[in-house]
């Protein structure tokens, strides 16, 4: 499990959202999700496409979101709902592997940097609770 102190976090708090690798690796899934939905059909570009689009988006956001905060129980709380968006995100991706809009190698990898996160985000949380 990752550490507060691996995720760029000191004295309680992380000092900014970009120094979280968490939210490093979340930018870089929300780009790629961005890239691979662009192939969908494009009947879906107002259901499903938007759907896990906004899902991506909304984790980095959630995880930068304490910044103008700094509230330590604020953060967490942000953490959460990134967490739940990660949850929103392997189920369309899972619904967009079954219509076959998604090859399984994307997918997987995809899924990998999702469960990756989910570990990132319990790590950080939990890491962060025990300073409470």
């Amino acid at each position: 499990m990752t550490s507060a102190s691996e995720q760029g976090v000191s004295g309680g708090a992380p000092r900014s959202h970009r120094d979280l690798k968490v939210w490093q690796i979340a930018l870089d899934m929300t780009e790629t999700l961005y890239r691979t939905t662009a192939d969908w059909p494009k009947s879906e570009q107002y259901g499903l496409v938007n759907q896990v689009r906004r899902a991506a988006v909304s984790v980095p956001a959630n995880i930068a979101e304490w910044a103008g905060r700094r509230s330590l129980g604020e953060f967490m709380h942000f953490v959460g709902i990134a967490r739940g968006s990660l949850a929103e995100l392997e189920t369309l991706l899972t619904i967009a592997r079954r219509l076959e809009y998604i090859e399984e190698p994307p997918f997987r990898a995809i899924m990998d940097d999702l469960f990756e996160l989910g570990r990132m985000t319990t790590g950080l949380m939990k890491s962060l609770g025990d300073r409470r």
